[in-house]
């Protein structure tokens, strides 16, 4: 009989343990994805700063600045964490791109020292936002392998949990650069 409630409480130790390591992997997933919410945040607090400092320089390039402008508004009322979000934040890092890219042909924006500090602004947070984006796939995986290992993956269906996605590179991050076009 003390053998029997042995089992019966190491079992309910075993799936105490399995219950909390799950939900610990879940809430890593939604803390890390509020960390990249943060960086998102971040850069495009910077965007309206970015497309003022730049515009009076590129006014041949107003469509991409009010491209980046409306490419804000619609991402800041996005569900969070959506496909919806991310492609239009995969626009925007494009557009910034353009922006910095196209830059070179000013020199007098090139030297003025708001558009130097915003640079380095806009390149700090793409680096921060980065490192959020690794984050968020480490606490996926973690998450994933939870849902799929044993014994945890029978009480992770029973509690309908369902696998994430990891956040994946924009193709047009994914191509190879020509840097002899970055310095005609």
């Amino acid at each position: 009989m003390e053998f029997l409630i042995g089992l019966v409480i190491l079992g309910f130790v075993i799936l105490v343990l399995v219950y909390n390591g799950l939900i610990s992997r879940k809430n890593e997933v939604e803390n890390s994805l509020s960390g990249i919410e943060v960086q998102l945040t971040k850069r495009y607090d910077l965007i309206p700063n970015i497309v003022s400092s730049v515009k009076e320089y590129m006014e041949h390039e107003k469509d991409v600045l009010t491209n980046l402008t409306e490419l804000r508004a619609q991402a800041l009322n996005a569900s969070r964490g959506s496909n919806e979000e991310i492609s239009i934040n995969n626009q925007i890092s494009q557009g910034l791109a353009r922006v910095v890219l196209n830059a070179e042909n000013y020199p007098d924006l090139k030297s003025n020292d708001n558009f130097i500090q915003l640079q380095r602004s806009l390149n700090e947070v793409e680096e921060q936002l980065a490192a959020a984006r690794r984050g968020f796939n480490s606490a996926v995986t973690s998450y994933n392998n939870g849902l799929e290992m044993f014994p945890s993956n029978f009480l992770a269906s029973v509690m309908g949990m369902q696998r994430k996605e990891l956040f994946q590179a924009p193709d047009f991050k994914k191509s190879d650069i020509n840097v002899k076009d970055l310095f005609s």
